[in-house]
């Protein structure tokens, strides 16, 4: 079995898999400071929680988008798993080119998302990743990435309200029955949901117009994705766990049998 730790901005997500098949997946909060020590007990508990011997992972793979963490997250593969990691960075093999101005500034999670949904569904293929930050990545049917859009996350909108205007309050992300709202909540829930939806329509069909490349697949992924693919007709897929498949498959890329330190 191999384990893979995507580093987002708000969360590290792990997912376990043998072949193709995901054995367990979870998530531990990135924002806190941690030692490897404490990473390596976090990540030696969740696996037997979830019913998996430490033992019987054999590799690991990991994409961050969080530098400071690195070190420590690392150390803690290293130490308490006893492999050392493939870091998904430039260089390595993850079956996607890309063709922008300066592709060092591509985050490792928007490669490994793009190279995913195009092995995966084929391309040309516009992939969504609605996480920390809403982006919008078009890979072309030879599979180069050839732009892509950042925008504010669902979640970043919602904290710039309760934070920076006094009177809101701190509410549960989810959409109201009617956007027609009543009171201070379902108004709020109301322009952050009906927002993205409107926000991720025009992007969408504006991006796939300007590249003017035929039929696009849409395939959407991360946390409240689910909330807005389900309100719209543009997403053809909602993949949750697209980022995790992505990873798994760049490790066979590597042609690596195991990275177990003797």
């Amino acid at each position: 079995m191999i384990i893979t730790i995507d580093v987002g901005n708000t969360n590290i997500t792990v997912g376990v898999f043998q072949g193709d098949d995901i054995k367990a997946r979870f998530r531990i909060t990135t924002k806190m400071p941690r030692t490897s020590d404490e990473y390596g007990m976090l990540l030696i508990n969740l696996l037997e929680q979830n019913k998996i011997k430490h033992e019987d992972i054999l590799d690991a793979i990991i994409a961050s988008v969080v530098p400071n963490v690195m070190h420590s997250l690392e150390g803690a593969v290293v130490k308490y798993l006893g492999i050392k990691p493939i870091i998904i960075e430039t260089g390595i093999k993850t079956g996607i080119r890309v063709v922008t101005e300066n592709p060092r500034q591509i985050g490792a999670d928007r490669i490994v998302d793009a190279a995913a949904a195009y092995e995966i569904y084929g391309g040309p293929v516009l992939v969504l990743d609605f996480g920390t930050a809403t982006t919008y990545d078009l890979v072309d049917k030879d599979g180069a990435f050839i732009s892509g859009v950042t925008a504010p996350g669902i979640r970043i909108s919602a904290k710039a309200l309760w934070e920076d205007a006094a009177k809101l309050p701190e509410i549960e992300i989810r959409k109201p029955e009617s956007i027609l709202a009543k009171e201070t909540i379902t108004s709020m829930q109301a322009g952050l949901v009906y927002g993205q939806i409107g926000q991720t329509e025009y992007i969408v069909k504006r991006m796939i117009a300007e590249a003017d490349m035929g039929p696009v697949k849409v395939v959407a992924t991360g946390g409240l994705g689910r909330i807005i693919a389900n309100e719209t007709d543009v997403i053809d897929v909602y993949d949750p766990d697209l980022t995790l498949k992505g990873m798994n498959l760049i490790y066979k890329k590597q042609n690596r049998k195991s990275g177990k330190i003797s």
